[in-house]
């Protein structure tokens, strides 16, 4: 879907870090070596995309942090794009829809931190239909094109261990 819109690799691969997950912020020597690309190739989309208000900059000793505006009007609109590019919209429509109860959702991990990787890490709190998720996110892996490790919690016992779960990369999506 992004490539349709966007013909520059590296800006949709920007958009995919920056959007996913709009707490990350990073540096452009660590995007350089993340995307293995030079800086100075890496520099142009980040200035463009900043110029035109899309992403934040923010210095901090040496070096200058990017990091999505979500002050941006069409940031609602870029960050749902990248979401359903990923499938992610989908799977988690169906998987609130049709579980039971569930009282958060989060991603871990890579995707928590705006990186494709393959493998997206959902954890579900609330009281929910093991097989039915199972089915789901078989279902999502087909459409995706991802592999997805869902991993359901009790909310007593999500409560219990918080701090574990909360201190691996995390985005709240519900």
């Amino acid at each position: 879907m992004l490539t349709e819109l966007f013909t520059s690799k590296t800006r949709i691969k920007l958009l995919l870090k920056l959007f996913l997950n709009p707490g990350v912020s990073c540096y452009l020597r660590e995007l350089a070596k993340e995307f293995a690309l030079s800086p100075n190739a890496l520099k142009e989309e980040l200035d463009s995309l900043s110029n035109a208000g899309y992403l934040e900059r923010e210095q901090s000793g040496r070096s200058i942090y990017f990091r999505a505006n979500t002050k941006h009007p069409f940031f609602p609109e870029i960050s749902s794009i990248v979401r359903k590019t990923l499938g992610i919209d989908q799977l988690l429509d169906d998987v609130i829809a049709s579980l039971g109860k569930v009282e958060a959702v989060y991603i871990l991990d890579d995707y928590a931190q705006g990186k494709d990787s393959g493998l997206i890490d959902v954890l579900i709190v609330g009281d929910v239909d093991r097989a039915r998720l199972d089915e789901l996110a078989g279902i999502a892996e087909g459409k995706i094109k991802r592999k997805v490790r869902a991993m359901p919690i009790l909310p007593g016992d999500f409560a219990k261990n918080r701090d574990i779960f909360l201190s691996r990369p995390n985005w709240k999506v519900v």
